[in-house]
């Protein structure tokens, strides 16, 4: 009984860690995406600030190619649509792993729980 409960433990506390692995990294990725987002705004104000018959380059590679100013701002709106909808979707990924790992830490306490009475049981046996 006491190997039994032990193995259901340990297989959870495997699960568990592997959704912390995946919780962390999917943070990772958010502070990622929140950056790229701080980072088109930046350009995209910057680009608010320029006369229209301003000139702008993007850099492709070692290479300044000529943009046109309304196709760049079509651009960097678009990038920052882009990236918001992945932003919202990793944000309900977050979501959802911190309610599997509530769930995983809720069953990890009755089992540590039916392991030590399990324990107890034993050691009053022998």
């Amino acid at each position: 009984m006491v190997e039994e409960i032990q193995k259901k433990l340990q297989n959870e506390l495997d699960n568990f860690k592997t959704i912390q692995k995946e919780y962390h990294k999917t943070l990772n990725l958010r502070q990622q995406l929140d950056g790229q987002l701080n980072e088109n705004k930046a350009v995209k104000n910057e680009l608010e600030l320029l006369k229209s018959d301003s000139e702008v380059y993007k850099l492709i590679g070692p290479v300044l190619v000529k943009m046109d100013l309304i196709e760049s701002k079509q651009n960097v709106t678009k990038r920052m649509e882009y990236i918001s909808k992945e932003l919202k979707r990793t944000e309900d990924i977050i979501e959802s792993l911190d309610k599997k790992q509530d769930q995983h830490r809720e069953t990890l306490q009755k089992l540590q729980q039916q392991f030590q009475q399990a324990q107890l049981k034993a050691a009053l046996k022998a």
